[in-house]
């Protein structure tokens, strides 16, 4: 029995079964293991050059925003954020529909296809006399769709690798993700239609799988659903409000919040790659359940650490206010003046905590040391809750084909990516960071005490149907 489920967790989902076979018996050729292989590298490469076109706009939305549309205020910003999300909601199952049906290529292509056009559109939504913001909102929405394809890579991935390659193989997914993350700028989309050709290699011989005996544990689907939607939602609120944060507390320029919040996130994004690479080893020693629990608490303890203490208060920004006195001058100070105040209001413009936001006058400032700290927890428990919540969720599922479970999980966490800059954005403008991170709080322990709910129920199909032993 031991050594069947040894072999039970060296198989990979999809193989050649033949009518007539044992049906966990596969030997696996030397080519049919390179073909899977070259397969599921290509798809990290995909992945990869996903998150370099994310990573290059992220932290320019806003600037870029505010230089187009001088309309477009801090609450628009979220709906812009958000339209990327609501895109990939809505294309992640019918492309994860179609890959079970259809060569997972042509999902792919199509995908790939949609990107590089609303790509294109977002490069000129500056062109239009009017109106900008919602051509970003729109180029930012049909980026998103081309997105979709997540559902598409995850659940190869998934049914391409066994039980034992399952962790390590979508921990360097989410590597690629994050190494793009981090090198964006500095690379450029290449011609990748070529590079479908291989993927689902294996398609002809899927007609004939016998799929094994056993009902999905559908209260751990929808928990891990749940679960994914929160750890995507806290990240990307977290994202969101970033750049808006440290402009109010800081009293940062646009260009200086940029430069500094890029470097923040890429450091988080070397961060996260170092993590990804330490959960392969980790999970084999405490499994994949204790670290997506912990990563949840060490979350919950870098938002409690953002939570502003103290007496000390941001800057305000008097932007409205001017002093329209003619006050005494030498004809060296008119020259200097004149001078230097082009220059400067060209491109500083007003800094510090908006008048507007009544919180600004109460609220007092978040240390950047508190900060700082806080984005390093984040950037611990984040990486960590995400790897595993859809590992866990490939092996809940089993050897039955996952396009469309694979979908319905990338659709909840694009719905959370919907609705978390929405609700940062509006909570953070009308009440402050107090409120905003305080209620962020209460969410991530309210899923810690889910996850403590249904902990003896998040494992591998094979395991809960005593196939192999945890």
């Amino acid at each position: 029995m031991a050594s069947l489920g040894l072999e039970a967790e060296q198989e990979p989902l999809l193989g050649d079964r033949t009518t007539g076979s044992r049906e966990w018996d596969i030997l696996e050729t030397e080519d049919h293991y390179k073909s899977r292989w070259r397969s599921i590298r290509i798809l990290y490469l995909t992945m990869f050059l996903s998150s370099v076109g994310f990573s290059i706009v992220i932290m320019s939305i806003w600037p870029y925003l505010q230089k187009i549309d001088q309309t477009a205020d801090a609450s628009f910003l979220g709906w812009v954020i958000a339209s990327f999300s609501l895109g990939q909601m809505v294309a992640s199952p019918v492309f994860g529909l179609w890959s079970n049906y259809r060569p997972r290529k042509e999902p792919l292509i199509i995908s790939l296809s949609i990107s590089v056009a609303a790509n294109c559109l977002y490069a000129y939504v500056h062109v239009p006399a009017s109106h900008n913001k919602y051509y970003m909102l729109v180029a930012r929405g049909l980026v998103g769709f081309g997105a979709g394809n997540v559902a598409v890579i995850r659940s190869y991935i998934a049914g391409a690798t066994s039980l034992q390659e399952r962790t390590s193989s979508m921990a360097n997914t989410s590597a690629c993700q994050a190494l793009g993350f981090i090198l964006g700028p500095e690379h450029h989309v290449d011609d990748s239609g070529r590079q479908c050709k291989n993927v689902n290699f294996e398609e002809a011989s899927t007609d004939e799988v016998q799929v094994p005996q056993g009902n999905i544990d559908q209260v751990a689907v929808v928990a891990t659903n749940i679960v994914f939607f929160v750890i995507l939602f806290i990240f990307a609120l977290f994202e969101t409000i970033v750049t808006p944060l440290t402009m109010d507390m800081y009293a940062w320029t646009r260009e200086q919040a940029v430069l500094y919040d890029g470097i923040i996130l890429a450091a988080l994004g070397v961060e996260a790659l170092i993590i990804f690479m330490g959960i392969k080893l980790l999970s084999k020693k405490i499994g994949e359940r204790a670290i997506l629990l912990g990563g949840f608490i060490v979350v919950w303890v870098g938002f409690f650490i953002l939570l502003p203490w103290g007496n000390h208060f941001p800057k305000i920004q008097w932007e409205d206010l001017h002093n329209t006195s003619i006050p005494n001058t030498t004809f060296g100070e008119i020259i200097i003046t004149l001078w230097k105040s082009p220059k400067e209001d060209h491109n500083e413009g007003p800094t510090g905590c908006p008048i507007g936001q009544a919180w600004c006058f109460y609220t007092p400032m978040i240390h950047l040391a508190q900060f700082l700290t806080s984005a390093v927890l984040i950037g611990i428990g984040y990486p960590s809750c995400n790897v595993m919540s859809y590992t866990l969720y490939s092996k809940i599922l089993g050897p039955k084909p996952q396009g469309v479970y694979m979908g319905w999980l990338t659709a909840s966490g694009s719905a959370a990516r919907i609705l978390g800059p929405v609700f940062i954005s509006q909570v953070y403008t009308s009440w402050g960071p107090r409120w905003a991170f305080s209620l962020v709080c209460g969410i991530v322990m309210l899923t810690i005490i889910l996850l403590g709910v249904v902990y003896r129920r998040l494992v591998a199909f094979s395991v809960r149907h005593g196939r192999i032993q945890e």
